[in-house]
């Protein structure tokens, strides 16, 4: 971690109404309050999304109230820097109500003819059109305060995603692109190429005016674009407020994957109860610490997010609370900088939106291997896979010859391999690897799953329904089927139906829904998707059953109950597991909540080690751990009430 580790995000976006910005500043409190609190690192801001300026320039944009007197950023950073606290400069880049409004021919246009962003009537935010003057009027800011603040800790270039827009200026650049713009695909195209020509455009000004490029991010960027984009990064940063629509699968999903650029990472969260600008919203204490100790149990530093009062004063109460949760980061600090995650299984990451949508793929496969306590990674198809022992292929997985090729000889070199979602498209090598001897499609929507205990367990003597729709799969030679299909009576239809839900099972079948071979695993329905949309616990005692059979000895084994989140990570010549116990809760229709810690008694841990332990020790506080080695494994037992709990294995 390279990064600085306890981090803040100031947001300031203050209209031009408020009539006293900056009144109660005072840079000694602000510095002295920054340092109490245990921050290292806080991102200020020389623009807000109201287009509004603040630091001493001869702009037109500089905000209307802020005295001429107060170069507010300037004494910001100036105060950051006498406590030795690091100061990155925030810029908006598609958000700017200034702009928006002087020329409104730069706001993006949907498809349909209206305006991108709020409607004339609304409280919100318009959106301006990257391919239009607007860009060059950025650039002059960028420059502007780069020339200002050099040397800079950074900048973050805030709302950067890909804008579509039909306005003359998107409509000239994708005609000289060769691209139709009644094309959604093209559309699609064009706003990516337009976002990645700034990234290049702004790296390079602020090159040429800085001396060398600092720290720039690009917020809002598509995780998954980071194979394209991480040519034009020296870090990554993952927001991701879990009350604020990311929930709490978003961080790590998109972690598991941006730690393989290469890059310095951080996860970044806010002190808010609900998202951003909640003034006089503050989550409990729990939670605050929950998401910042998940960033170090995956080698990340952390970043709270705050927003700083119109009249530039730090709220107390969101110092006190970040200062509770950064001082038991500090703590950590000694066992998580220069920590690397240490994993065995590689999954290939699914197509996905920004916020994950309830019931995404990916989603399903953190759920499932967090709780069965896999160490893994999300995975680029073009990425090495020799590192790992298996692979999984999640459902809706893009597959071409090239990739099944690799996945091939990945297999003979040893590798696992687990495909979900086979159908009757699925490559036939890949059904061979995996056991699958053949595929028809199922007569019925919904069918049932009946287990064999002795190779799935924790499953009842029953028929579980396959809420998803499932292919009919059997088993080739030398290949187990891991349950039989039970059909219904018949098909539900609207004249034809009993029950509330679904047909009740009837008969016993020929065929099954998942496959098992000595190199793989086959499943005829859309394994993860399922279990994120309907979480049957059958679900996991199958797939269970398949980590088992093929990676007999995993890196972690232990009984703790399944909201425990278990990760490892290496540090020089000591391995460190950390043990997370908090159980987010709905507590609203809309938001999971977490209000303390869960205790864990007497949960047994149990690390693979590859060499003799010497001593374990529980952090913080270096308390003495009663280990037990055998069969390669070093193993414990942990009793606590803490949520954070790191095992330090030497």
């Amino acid at each position: 971690m390279s990064l600085p580790t306890r981090q803040v995000h100031l947001d300031f976006h203050t209209g031009p109404q408020i009539p006293d910005v900056g009144a109660t500043f005072d840079p000694a409190a602000f510095g002295e309050t920054l340092q109490r609190a245990r921050v290292n690192s806080i991102t200020l801001f020389a623009k807000c999304h109201h287009g509004l300026l603040y630091y001493d320039t001869n702009r037109p944009e500089r905000h209307p109230t802020l005295p001429r007197s107060l170069d507010l950023l300037g004494q910001q950073v100036e105060a950051c820097r006498r406590h030795g606290i690091r100061a990155p400069i925030y810029l908006s880049v598609q958000c700017d109500e200034y702009a928006a409004t002087l020329h409104p021919d730069w706001i993006a246009i949907n498809p349909d003819g209206t305006h991108v962003g709020s409607k004339p009537l609304e409280s919100g935010w318009q959106i301006l059109d990257m391919s239009s003057p607007y860009a060059d009027f950025l650039a002059e800011q960028i420059e502007e305060v780069v020339r200002l603040f050099k040397p800079v800790d950074g900048i973050f270039l805030d709302m950067c995603w890909d804008q579509i827009s039909v306005s003359k200026w998107a409509l000239a650049g994708m005609r000289n692109a060769n691209l139709n713009p009644e094309i959604e695909a093209d559309r699609n195209t064009y706003a990516t190429r337009v976002a990645q020509s700034y990234m290049k455009r702004y790296n390079d000004l602020i090159t040429s005016v800085h001396g060398s490029l600092p720290r720039v991010w690009y917020n809002s960027r598509p995780k998954v674009k980071l194979v394209e984009e991480a040519k034009y990064l020296k870090h990554v940063e993952i927001e991701a407020l879990p009350t604020g629509g990311w929930g709490y699968t978003y961080f790590p999903l998109n972690v598991r994957y941006a730690r393989n650029f290469g890059l310095p990472y951080l996860g970044m969260t806010a002190r808010f109860h609900k998202s951003w600008s909640d003034f006089g919203g503050f989550k409990p204490q729990a939670a605050l610490m929950y998401e910042c100790c998940q960033m170090l149990a995956h080698g990340a530093s952390c970043s709270v997010g705050d927003q700083l009062h119109p009249r530039g004063t730090l709220d107390a109460g969101a110092y006190e609370l970040i200062g509770n949760v950064y001082r038991h980061v500090e703590e950590c600090e000694p066992f998580c900088v220069g920590a690397k995650p240490v994993t065995e299984v590689a999954v290939l990451r699914a197509p996905g939106s920004y916020h994950v949508a309830p019931g995404d793929t990916n989603e399903g496969v953190v759920r499932l291997l967090q709780q069965l306590f896999i160490q893994f990674d999300f995975l680029d198809a073009s990425m090495d896979l020799s590192r790992f022992q298996m692979l999984i292929v999640p459902e809706a997985h893009p597959m071409d010859s090239a990739l099944v090729q690799k996945i091939q000889q990945y297999v003979r070199a040893g590798g696992k391999l687990i495909v979900s979602g086979v159908n009757e498209q699925t490559p036939a090598d890949l059904k061979t690897i995996t056991g699958v001897g053949s595929v028809s499609p199922a007569s019925f929507r919904t069918v049932f799953a009946r287990f064999d205990p002795k190779l799935v367990h924790n499953v009842l003597a029953t028929d579980y329904v396959l809420y998803e729709p499932t292919f009919l799969l059997t088993a080739s030679s030398g290949a187990t089927p891991l349950a039989t299909i039970v059909e219904p009576y018949f098909e539900r239809t609207f004249t034809h139906f009993s029950g509330h839900n679904q047909t009740p099972p009837a008969d016993a079948t020929r065929f099954t829904p998942a496959t098992l071979s000595n190199d793989g695993a086959a499943f005829g329905f859309d394994l993860f998707k399922a279990y994120a949309t309907h979480g049957s616990t059958s679900l996991r005692s199958m797939f269970a059953a398949v980590i088992n059979r093929l990676l007999p000895v995993p890196l972690v084994k232990s009984d703790a109950p399944s909201h425990a989140e278990i990760s490892v990570t290496k540090q020089s010549e000591r391995d460190i597991v950390h043990v997370l116990s908090f159980c987010p809760q709905r507590r609203t229709p809309t938001l999971d909540l977490v209000e303390e810690a869960t205790p864990l008694a007497e949960v047994s841990i149990s690390l693979r080690v590859a060499r003799p332990v010497k001593r374990v020790s529980l952090q913080p506080g270096n308390t003495p751990v009663t280990f037990v080695m055998g069969g390669g494994y070093v193993s414990l037992n942990l009793t606590s009430r803490h949520g954070h709990n790191m095992i330090v294995i030497e």
